[in-house]
């Protein structure tokens, strides 16, 4: 990743206080260098059936194997704009060719189009002028943040096909182990928010960073609520993927392996 173009990424939202609270118009010497080295992008109209058309397109060409890498190449090397293909391609995998509103939905969770939804999805029947900037903004700082919106799945996954393949390394490998014996550490209602703090000690990672890769495993189903009594009352209002899940939860073995079993 160019270092100028990231630099220029980051201060466009960012500042050292935080957010910035309004910034400079998408123009200018600065702004076309960073989209020149594919960075930065220009007001995005579109509608959710393109989408749906670029996705599926997608998908045939980044293979699962190739995202499991990018993740697993993202933990030692804290890449984290590697990270959230894992959850943007879990999420759009069995997602079929589809309109929008062409299945309906009575009371909608994530999306009025009953597809999308069902898939837990947030969509949009047409984006005009969209801001792809502050979605890459978040990817390269945190490893994204609205994971499950369609345009965000749609931009991280075109992102990816543009980067050159990752490779997995000892490290890697370590550090996904590591991870996972912190889940089965978990004491029955431990919640999301104690795994994160559990994994300060095996992950070089901000607490941000933590929570993104929390949600990433939980929308790709690695990290994912049984349906079993909880024995924590309510929803940790922190996260989305991960606001019902307890350390009995554990994670899904069967999913782990479908994603990393051709690297362990």
């Amino acid at each position: 990743m160019d270092k100028k173009a990231k630099k220029i990424l980051m201060q466009t939202f960012w500042t050292s206080q935080g957010w910035r609270s309004s910034h400079a118009p998408f123009a200018g010497e600065d702004f076309e260098y960073a989209k020149g080295q594919g960075l930065m992008f220009d007001p995005l109209t579109i509608t959710h059936d393109e989408l749906i058309h670029k996705l599926k397109e997608l998908q045939v060409v980044i293979p699962k194997e190739r995202v499991a890498a990018a993740f697993l190449h993202s933990l030692s090397t804290r890449k984290v704009h590697l990270r959230s293909a894992l959850s943007s391609w879990a999420l759009t995998a069995d997602l079929p060719l589809h309109a929008y509103g062409e299945q309906s939905v009575a009371l909608p969770s994530y999306s009025s189009c009953g597809h999308c939804d069902s898939s837990r999805l947030m969509s949009d029947a047409d984006y005009t002028n969209a801001d792809l900037n502050v979605l890459n903004f978040e990817r390269v700082k945190w490893g994204g943040v609205r994971l499950n919106h369609l345009l965000y799945c749609w931009l991280d996954l075109e992102l990816l096909s543009r980067e050159e393949e990752t490779a997995v390394s000892e490290q890697d490998l370590i550090i996904l182990k590591d991870i996972l014996q912190a889940v089965e550490a978990c004491r029955e209602q431990d919640g999301p928010r104690m795994l994160e703090k559990r994994w300060k000690e095996v992950l070089p990672s901000s607490k941000n960073e933590r929570d993104m890769l929390l949600e990433v495993l939980g929308f790709a189903g690695v990290l994912a609520a049984k349906d079993t009594p909880r024995a924590r009352k309510g929803r940790d209002s922190d996260f989305v993927s991960m606001a019902i899940w307890q350390g009995s939860d554990g994670y899904s073995r069967e999913s782990a392996k479908h994603f990393f079993g051709g690297f362990m």
